[in-house]
């Protein structure tokens, strides 16, 4: 649970600079989700050749989720372990978990790589420029986010084992939307699993930026 030692105003202050945070991350995500879904239907992506932004995405939540975890002043590793051995709440802890989510996340995203450089071959200059523009419209989304996420940090003491696990449930869900999609290939198929993603996108976002626990104030 959080608790606060602070003024009640204070609290209700960082509450409500998170919830314009909020705010501002969804929107983010919708105009980011929606340029991407006008440039497919604009330059007649397949759904496999929509997966390359959200590849852009996936790395650019994993930066800022090691950058979260960087962040830290105090966390707990309750029921985190490392070869069988607890996980040390210090900075050497602290920094080791971060290596170790950098390294598994990369591999994945690797892995990744090669399944769309199979599936999802890029041979148009202009197809490759306005995936890399609508993959890096997500930062300012993010950005948003982890605003939000370190002031909720702030109020309490997250688990540090589950902060690594975070990202995963926030792009897998995302992502097999769309692949489970690649069976169909009409406008329709576009707009609908598009759509799913956005809705999943979002509410995903929504629960990686809540606080660990309640607050209360002191």
């Amino acid at each position: 649970m959080y608790r606060v030692g602070m003024h009640g105003s204070v609290t209700q202050a960082m509450l409500k600079t998170a919830k314009k945070t909020e705010v501002s991350s969804t929107s983010g995500l919708l105009i980011s989700n929606a340029l991407t879904l006008t440039m497919a239907l604009i330059l007649k992506w397949p759904l496999a050749l929509v997966l390359w932004p959200y590849w852009i995405q996936s790395i650019i939540i994993g930066w800022y989720a090691r950058k979260r975890m960087l962040a830290l002043k105090k966390f707990s590793t309750e029921g985190f372990t490392s070869n069988d051995e607890p996980v040390p709440e210090n900075e050497k802890g602290k920094r080791s978990t971060a290596s170790f989510f950098v390294m598994h996340y990369g591999i994945f995203h690797f892995v990744y790589l090669i399944f769309l450089l199979d599936k999802a071959r890029l041979d148009n200059a202009w197809d490759g420029f306005w995936i890399i523009v609508c993959g890096l419209s997500y930062i300012f989304a993010q950005r948003k986010t982890y605003q939000q996420q370190v002031a909720s940090d702030k109020l309490g003491i997250p688990n540090l084992g589950k902060l690594m696990c975070l990202p995963y449930l926030r792009i897998l869900p995302m992502h097999l939307t769309i692949i489970f999609g690649m069976i169909g290939g009409s406008t329709f198929s576009i707009l609908f699993f598009m759509t799913l993603k956005t809705v999943a996108d979002v509410l995903l976002d929504k629960f990686d930026r809540r606080p660990a626990g309640t607050i209360t104030d002191s």
